[in-house]
């Protein structure tokens, strides 16, 4: 029966062990709990024979260690809003502890200790190979959750966009929310090539306040021309160019992408107009702009 009780035990005490930088160690509080005596006056002990406690058998466990201790063991919950960390103590320090404490009990609670520091050692070796296939398992699975948030995000963002379609009349919203999340996903420059364009383009562009946007279109009124210089008083400055060389629409991201528009962004969902995206290089384009 003795026998049972100690093998009880020592499975008990397995369950206090933890890994902190990469070794096994014991909670102060713990320990105490083990020594039949309070928490302060274990740690008072060891301050007394601090020489006997190298950092190598005791040491301080940091905020974020502590915070992973209450996370992990609801036990350590009041250790939440406490201004002193614990202390963790290495299996040469609980050995060390027996000497301090100067009790039989001590003596015998240490024993059983040592005994579970070892068959956790044994648990480890004996499934070391598993352990490492786990771990393997673990970031394979790390890097394909990567992968998919990185996807899931990018279709929140609405950052992949179809590279042709066809919006009919009274789509206007939707036509609006396409050239919106198109200008939106610009990191550095927006060119629009636009015959006729107005106030309301340049709402568009004001979603975008990082990149830079330049217009060249060949209607150049008093009106666009009032309208360009309130917008510019408030957002991002918009370089409006004269440019009678094009008939149809352009719009061209980081001078990269380059979309065409069957109809000018002012009247996106009034009539029915397709667009697309080419696959040309965009710098042919932009050397003809100069």
């Amino acid at each position: 029966m003795n026998d049972e009780n100690e093998i009880i035990a020592v499975n008990n005490i397995k369950n206090l062990i933890f890994t902190f930088r990469g070794l096994q160690l014991m909670i102060d509080r713990d320990l105490a709990e083990l020594y039949g005596v309070p928490t302060k006056r274990l740690n008072e002990q060891v301050k007394r024979n601090i020489n006997r406690f190298p950092i190598s058998f005791r040491f301080q466990l940091t905020d974020n260690e502590k915070a992973e201790l209450v996370a992990n063991c609801d036990r350590f919950d009041k250790l939440k809003h406490s201004s002193v960390n614990p202390y963790a103590f290495t299996e040469q320090g609980v050995a060390m502890l027996s000497a301090v404490l100067h009790s039989q009990t001590a003596v015998e609670i240490s024993i059983k200790i040592m005994e579970a520091f070892v068959e956790m050692r044994k648990f480890i070796l004996n499934n070391a190979t598993i352990f490492h296939r786990l771990d393997k398992i673990e970031q394979k699975q790390i890097e394909s959750d990567k992968k998919f948030e990185t996807l899931f995000q990018a279709l929140e963002s609405k950052s992949v966009q179809p590279k042709q379609g066809i919006f009919y009349n009274g789509q206007i919203f939707d036509a609006y929310e396409f050239v919106s999340n198109l200008i939106k996903s610009a990191n550095k420059s927006i060119v629009l090539i636009d015959n006729y364009i107005d106030e309301t383009v340049l709402t568009l562009f004001s979603k975008n306040q990082e990149a830079k946007v330049k217009i060249y279109t060949k209607n150049i009124s008093k009106q666009l021309k009032l309208d360009l210089k309130k917008y510019n008083n408030q957002y991002k400055p918009i370089e409006i160019k004269y440019f009678n060389q094009a008939h149809d629409r352009f719009l061209i991201l980081d001078n990269a992408e380059i979309y065409h528009f069957g109809a000018s962004l002012k009247d996106l969902g009034k009539k029915w107009f397709a667009f697309s995206k080419f696959t040309i290089n965009a710098v042919e384009i932009l050397s003809k702009l100069e």
